[in-house]
């Protein structure tokens, strides 16, 4: 639920950001009663996220409109497919044109970059997880997106999982105190990671019961030598400029999970266009 709260107050925050108070070309010169139909075609290969997304922007706008789509949200299309077909007044369609493209290219364009991630990696047993590296107001839908390139939500925010890093361990006086700090009231149901830089650090997460053990920035050899020494008593994430060249020798380590905060960090949108036609 709360999720559907934060798109629906993502589209409100977007409509009042782009029409306002009114779109006074649309309104000046398209018949309330005109209609017309519109096609949204890929024109780049890639994996479509965001039509369920984008439905929600023409709710605001009308009622009742025609809305076929000829894939689903996690689906692979090439250049010149065709993704969805909308029916509706042609003044809806303009309303929601942009808003609705600029979800849709942003999303597919996250969903697209994952799926080249976890290609990568088929054949092993180590998953893409994302990061809090997330356009501010956007992190549902890019963590959506992710999911529909076939990557794993890592946590949603800082309320939902614990994650220890180097300020809280400095501040706390290392990794013991700091794992005891937040133990005192932590619920049974929520997930402790701990970061760590060398192999004592991750011999103390161990002792102190992390359930996920970050390695940042470690290099291949030392990532092989602490996933050995977790030997299963833990999940273990790489972390730390992972690109898609290095991401099969990391694999090979046996880390469980490798995050990728390129995934949503640094997106490029995929091309697609949207074709209106007077009815």
């Amino acid at each position: 639920m709360r999720n559907e709260n934060l798109i629906e107050a993502l589209i409100d925050l977007a409509i009042e950001e782009d029409i306002s108070t009114g779109d006074i070309s649309t309104d000046a010169i398209i018949p309330v009663n005109s209609t017309a139909t519109a096609v949204m075609t890929a024109k780049a290969d890639g994996v479509i996220s965001g039509l369920s997304v984008i439905r929600k922007v023409y709710e605001r706008f009308e009622d009742d409109f025609g809305w076929e789509p000829y894939v689903n949200d996690g689906d692979k299309v090439k250049k010149g497919d065709k993704i969805l077909k909308i029916s509706a007044s042609y003044r809806t369609l303009l309303y929601g044109e942009r808003l609705s493209l600029n979800i849709l290219q942003r999303m597919s364009g996250i969903a697209t970059a994952t799926a080249k991630y976890v290609a990568e990696l088929e054949g092993t047993g180590t998953r893409i997880l994302d990061t809090r590296k997330t356009a501010p107001g956007m992190r549902t839908l890019d963590k959506m997106a992710v999911k529909d390139g076939g990557g794993m939500n890592h946590r949603i925010g800082l309320y939902d999982m614990v994650m220890l890093k180097d300020n809280h361990i400095k501040i706390a006086g290392g990794i013991p105190n700091a794992v005891a700090a937040v133990k005192k009231d932590l619920p049974l149901s929520v997930k402790l990671e701990v970061e760590t830089t060398n192999l004592d650090e991750v011999r103390q997460a161990i002792e102190c019961g992390a359930d996920i053990i970050m390695f940042d920035n470690m290099d291949n050899a030392t990532m092989a030598e602490a996933v050995k020494i977790v030997a299963g008593k833990a999940k273990t994430e790489a972390s730390g400029n992972m690109s898609i060249p290095r991401l099969k020798e990391v694999a090979a380590t046996g880390v469980d999970y490798i995050s990728v905060g390129a995934l949503t960090h640094s997106v490029t949108a995929l091309d697609i266009s949207m074709n209106i036609t007077q009815d």
